[in-house]
């Protein structure tokens, strides 16, 4: 099945590339929405992987169990509308994640983790509904030290008034700066628009998008709904407004330094690095998940190592 298909529609001038999802259901109801990467785009600055989560029900007993599993290269960050989530890593980090956290991984040259429903959420059952993002690290910073950085709710920079939250994630946007640390020039932002109110993106950062995630917007008239990915065009400030109740997150950032590779969970600026990445994890290299006995196995026959862009 195909992740994403193009819309045929009339995009605003400002407007580069829509890409629609596609929904997945990967077993018990948990469904999911790849927006990147897509034939249309493989990376909106150093973002290079962005999946929204459900929304899910999941009835008492059930819950998420995301086996430990390796990455290499990237920075991950879990951000939740709604539900929990209980991260473990290599570390020795255990951190439940929960909704306007933000819970920022860099797995440098590697780490491992799992993502579970925890049992006490587990046996009550609940929703869950969120975004995960991939952010690849500079050449100069692949090979970084593992780190595990969580930040309560609290500590964010909040942006509210007319009709619009906004949340800062990470980076700079509107005169407000997120305390999470990034080790290249970007932003992210979760944005809550009421029915009617606008919102202006500015034209700051040369690589933008708009993941809409609930409800429809307009931008010059044309309209946008849950499940599409808008990327805009550099030096183009954009104004939108909510046709009804919706949410949206807001990335992007300087371009990247040269193209990056993908094999299954590892991002690189070198095939060979993804190599023995590879021969690592095949060969049970890497750091154990301490209260783990479970991992996922190196897919046997995976496709050969993707060049983004």
């Amino acid at each position: 099945m195909s992740w994403d298909e193009t819309r045929e529609t009339h995009l605003p001038p400002g407007m580069e590339t829509l890409i629609v999802t596609r929904t997945r259901d990967l077993g018990d109801g948990f469904e999911v929405r790849r927006a990147l990467p897509s034939a249309q785009r493989r990376m909106v600055g150093p973002f290079i992987f962005l999946d929204q989560m459900g929304p899910a029900v999941f009835r008492s007993g059930h819950g998420l169990d995301v086996r430990p599993h390796p990455h290499i290269g990237l920075a991950t960050v879990t951000y939740l509308f709604e539900g929990e989530i209980l991260h473990r890593d290599s570390l020795g980090m255990v951190q439940p994640i929960r909704p306007g956290e933000v819970n920022w991984m860099t797995a440098g040259r590697g780490i491992v983790h799992s993502e579970r429903t925890g049992p006490e959420t587990r046996a009550a059952g609940g929703r869950l509904f969120g975004i995960q993002a991939w952010v690849a690290l500079p050449k100069k910073h692949e090979e970084t030290a593992p780190a595990f950085v969580h930040h309560a709710t609290e500590t964010m920079p909040f942006l509210e008034g007319e009709g619009v939250r906004m949340h800062v994630i990470a980076g700079s946007l509107h005169g407000k700066r997120s305390p999470v640390q990034t080790l290249s020039d970007m932003f992210y932002a979760d944005a809550v628009l009421e029915a009617g109110a606008g919102l202006v993106i500015p034209a700051e950062h040369e690589e933008r998008a708009l993941y809409l995630a609930q409800g429809t917007v307009e931008i010059d008239g044309i309209e946008f709904s849950a499940g599409e990915l808008l990327v805009f065009r550099p030096g183009s400030e954009i104004a939108l407004q909510a046709s009804e109740p919706a949410r949206m997150m807001l990335l992007g950032g300087e371009p990247m330094d040269g193209p990056r590779y993908i094999y299954w969970n590892f991002v690189s600026s070198s095939k060979e690095r993804l190599e023995e990445a590879k021969a690592d994890w095949k060969a049970g290299r890497f750091a154990k998940v301490p209260q783990e006995t479970e991992f996922i196995p190196l897919p046997e026959d995976p496709p050969a190592p993707v060049r983004y862009p």
